[in-house]
């Protein structure tokens, strides 16, 4: 068996450090609010997180896989294919999973006050893609083990997943700066910072859109992708509107944001009070 949490530490901190002196290098905006307040704050949140998941949940999804590669449970492990093709396809599908379910966490009122904490950020650099409420990660681990026990993803493809998420949410959170013609090239491979960027803006057509963290095609398929900000990256303003007071975007009012804060108009169950989403639909 191999040291999977190891590997996947490795590759978390050796991205995070990586994205982080791009965004000293190269920033694509200025920033809004105290970076040392907020990495603290965000940093904090993923000691939180890590701490509830150790303490709650006596396995992870890569124990679910063994057990199921094991006793023959989900999907792939009951039809016959190559093992790359077995690989490459639980990743797939598992990320469309990842997509869906973001997707629902903006579309369930209870669950959207939970996500509303990710997108309460002021500003928009690596660690806001690492920033989501405990009671959120809670729930995101029971819908992935319950995913690779109905798929039947092996080890590898669990590792590798991972490994993939967490680099392209640090990635496509960066404030880093990327040619515009890099950008058009790569965000047909993968989900770009300029892209998912739009995604954090405070116009609520903006926000309900480009929900894809590793794979740019969900969007495209189901009709969910935005191009760019109407105000331009520079001029776009990151953010929720109920949620513009830098001195409460602590870890403690992190925390409580969303058994105390306003939801607003951006559940996708509002859509149809917007006129602009109304002019899409039709």
């Amino acid at each position: 068996m191999f040291n999977e949490e190891s590997i996947r530490l490795g590759f978390f901190f050796g991205v995070l450090i990586i994205i982080a002196i791009w965004e000293l290098l190269s920033p694509r905006r200025k920033l809004a609010t105290s970076k040392p307040v907020r990495w603290a704050s965000n940093l904090g949140i993923v000691l939180i997180d890590t701490a509830l998941v150790k303490l709650i949940f006596p396995i992870m999804a890569i124990n679910v896989a063994f057990v199921a590669q094991e006793n023959s449970w989900g999907l792939l492990n009951n039809i016959a294919l190559p093992y790359w093709v077995e690989v490459a396809m639980g990743v797939l599908i598992l990320d469309c999973i990842i997509y869906l379910q973001h997707l629902m966490f903006h579309a369930v009122p209870l669950l959207w006050r939970l996500h509303m904490m990710h997108h309460a950020d002021l500003d928009y650099d690596v660690t806001t893609g690492l920033r989501f409420h405990p009671i959120e990660i809670m729930i995101s681990m029971v819908i992935k083990m319950a995913s690779v026990a109905a798929l039947g993803a092996s080890p590898v493809t669990v590792v590798l997943f991972e490994i993939v998420l967490n680099a392209t949410a640090m990635f496509n959170h960066g404030n880093i700066k990327l040619p515009l013609g890099l950008d058009a090239v790569l965000r047909l491979l993968v989900v770009t910072p300029d892209m998912h960027r739009v995604h954090h803006s405070v116009t609520i057509r903006e926000t309900n859109s480009n929900f894809g963290f590793n794979f740019p095609w969900w969007d495209r398929l189901f009709g969910t992708y935005r191009a760019q900000p109407a105000a331009g990256h520079e001029g776009m303003t990151i953010g929720l509107a109920q949620f513009r007071d830098a001195g409460k975007n602590n870890l403690f009012g992190m925390l409580v944001l969303p058994f105390t804060g306003k939801t607003g108009s951006y559940s996708i169950n509002t859509w149809g009070k917007d006129p602009d989403i109304l002019k899409r639909k039709k």
